[in-house]
């Protein structure tokens, strides 16, 4: 991608070198955590709680000794903050398109373990977004993790992660995310597992949107970047990871999408640049 002379993003909370996770907020894992590559949706918006809990300093977290930042990390930091900045450029827009106005989400850089708005979590989560606090939460080590665990990896595949969970935001601001997680909660385990792979198909295209409109706005992608996004979304299907866990796949499961749907809808995103054209709930499940 082609960033150079691209602003940064200062909605940014920099907790590296600091331990949150371990330390109770009385929040358990309550409110919505939407995880970005390889966990579940959770549930609940404890926005007042949290609110609450910040202006007391209950995410008390402590600084790790000895902890020093090396420079690949350091150029990562400063990526993710202006694919940040990039996703608070394009969405702002489009919102103003529509009579609307976007509230960008935080994010939070940690390293190891973490206190959210929805509980504590660490870097076995992967990134994910919580509505509790509006935030996406980030260990830039996971990028690490993308090449050796997924042999997935570049600049466009590491803003894919950050631009799925902000679509997740979007999702939030919209109302979307709420309401399917209160249809979750009346529904059966196969069925809410569904809504889940909605939610994130949608998120994936929104991430298309987003990386369509960038390149309208800065002329960012290169030859090769949208291969790049294309392979680690169906390096994250859920029937490839469990293939890879299992040897088999168990359909009822899925709370992603499989593979060649991660793959689909991002391409779409980038595609069509429409966001209203990437709805993922008036489908039937079959034909996602």
């Amino acid at each position: 991608m082609k960033l150079d002379g691209r602003r940064v993003s200062t909605n940014v909370d920099d907790r590296r070198g600091r331990s949150g996770a371990a330390k109770a907020t009385g929040l358990g894992l309550g409110g919505i955590i939407i995880v970005g590559v390889i966990t579940l949706l959770l549930g609940g918006d404890p926005i007042e709680v949290i609110n609450d809990i910040q202006q007391m300093g209950g995410l008390g977290t402590e600084l790790a000794e000895g902890y020093s930042p090396s420079a690949e990390e350091e150029e990562l930091a400063v990526f993710a903050k202006q694919i940040l900045a990039g996703t608070e450029d394009v969405w702002s827009a489009i919102f103003e398109q529509n009579g609307l106005q976007y509230t960008a989400p935080k994010l939070v850089l940690f390293s190891g373990s973490v206190q959210s708005g929805c509980g504590g979590a660490t870097s076995q989560s992967g990134p994910f977004y919580c509505s509790g606090d509006r935030s996406v939460y980030l260990d830039l080590s996971f990028f690490s993790t993308m090449k050796k665990q997924y042999g997935a990896g570049g600049d466009f595949a590491y803003a894919y992660v950050i631009a799925h969970e902000v679509g997740h935001h979007v999702q939030y601001l919209l109302g979307t995310l709420q309401q399917a997680h209160s249809e979750m909660n009346r529904v059966s385990k196969t069925e809410s597992n569904r809504i889940s792979v909605r939610l994130e198909l949608q998120a994936d295209y929104y991430a298309g949107v987003w990386a369509h409109h960038d390149n309208e706005m800065f002329g960012s992608l290169e030859d090769g970047d949208i291969e790049e996004g294309l392979a680690i979304a169906a390096k994250i299907g859920d029937d490839y990871l469990q293939k890879q866990a299992y040897g088999y796949t168990i359909p009822d499961s899925f709370n992603h999408g499989t593979s060649a749907q991660r793959s689909r809808w991002l391409k779409k995103g980038i595609s069509s640049g429409d966001p209203s054209k990437g709805d993922t709930f008036s489908l039937a499940y079959s034909q996602l």
